[in-house]
């Protein structure tokens, strides 16, 4: 397991981090985005989507209230936001491990309402610490995500 620290100075930053990402990932991939209300995960999801070659015009949102977005790709996006989540039971109805580990690139805001911190993936906490800073702590949980942290790091390494 392999850990990570950024420190983003700005919203900017954080989308470019994104960005970053989307362009490295060429499997597919979980991610995993926790923080706080307004941390930041959104905005990070967005530039994932945009590095991944996602139009522009189009917008990313966070699926609140549908659980899920699709977005076509390189390799298509399925985000996911599982804020609202009642029950487990309804990521089953959706089809969720179909998504998380299928050939495109799953991202799940609130990962913890899976009940599983082992969750094999790229885990991506933001942390506030600041009016516009994040600490954005990533961590490794599985061989392939291993290799993709230490490239964003080679390349946005600090």
């Amino acid at each position: 397991m392999s850990d990570w620290v950024f420190q983003s100075t700005d919203e900017e930053q954080t989308l470019k981090l994104g960005i970053q990402l989307g362009r490295l990932l060429e499997q597919p991939a979980l991610i995993l985005l926790q923080g706080t209300l307004g941390a930041g995960k959104s905005v990070l999801a967005r530039g994932i989507a945009r590095g991944l070659g996602v139009d522009p015009q189009v917008p990313i949102t966070s699926p609140t209230f549908t659980l899920m977005n699709h977005y076509p790709a390189r390799l298509d996006l399925y985000h996911f936001d599982l804020y609202r989540l009642s029950d487990v039971d309804e990521l089953i109805v959706i089809g969720f491990d179909d998504f998380a580990y299928g050939s495109g690139v799953a991202l799940v805001e609130w990962p913890e309402r899976l009940d599983n911190d082992e969750t094999p993936g790229l885990w991506v906490e933001l942390q506030h610490t600041g009016e516009e800073q994040r600490k954005i702590v990533f961590t490794a949980k599985s061989t392939a995500t291993e290799q993709l942290l230490a490239a964003l790091q080679d390349l946005c390494g600090e």
